[in-house]
């Protein structure tokens, strides 16, 4: 296989390899870019976002872009500007592709209300990621090194509308249920 030129760095919903078919994805890490909850007039919903903090190491997912064509992932990611990241992102392939980042620029995003919360069929997708990914201990860091969890959560698992909504099993639900408790997340109902 030949190696992709072009990587992205995902760090939310793009961990879960189930919402994307992305070539060569492998666990990566940035440094210097912390998670937070975020939303734009450009999205009904919160959705996470990077801010940078030279403190903060997340992990993530890389995945090759074919053919460098970026339109159908920036397509995905509307809302956000994509920005390169590759001296930032540590990951196991053997050459050194370029990297992009996706992240909601200062002034274009607030902080989730109630007119616009986090879905909680979002946050299942993306911890079920990390917990694949990394395991409960990852899935911990997912949840350490990412701000804003005093946002309103609308739990819509009976009617998903995240678009890329996944279902999870009994051990996956229990564990963002318990990690949300953990965090006093304020969990309301559709």
């Amino acid at each position: 296989m030949t190696p992709h030129d072009a990587y992205f760095f995902g760090y939310g919903s793009l961990v879960n390899r189930a919402t994307h078919g992305y070539a060569d994805p492998q666990p990566a890490t940035l440094t210097g870019w912390r998670r937070v909850w975020r939303h734009t007039d450009l999205r009904p919903v919160a959705y996470l976002t990077v801010v940078p903090d030279p403190d903060c190491v997340i992990d993530g997912l890389i995945a090759g872009v074919p053919g460098d064509d970026w339109q159908a992932l920036d397509v995905r990611e509307g809302a956000y500007d994509r920005i390169h990241a590759t001296d930032q992102v540590r990951h196991p392939l053997s050459h050194r592709p370029q990297i992009a980042l996706y992240t909601i620029p200062e002034g274009k995003h607030g902080r989730p209300t109630d007119a616009h919360p986090v879905l909680l069929s979002y946050i299942d997708v993306v911890v079920q990621g990390y917990l694949r990914e990394y395991g409960q201990d990852g899935a911990q860091r997912f949840f350490d090194t990412t701000d804003g969890w005093n946002a309103p959560v609308l739990n819509d698992r009976a009617a998903p509308i995240y678009p890329r909504h996944c279902t999870l099993n009994a051990e996956e639900r229990a564990f963002v249920d318990d990690a949300l408790v953990a965090l006093s997340a304020q969990v309301k109902e559709l």
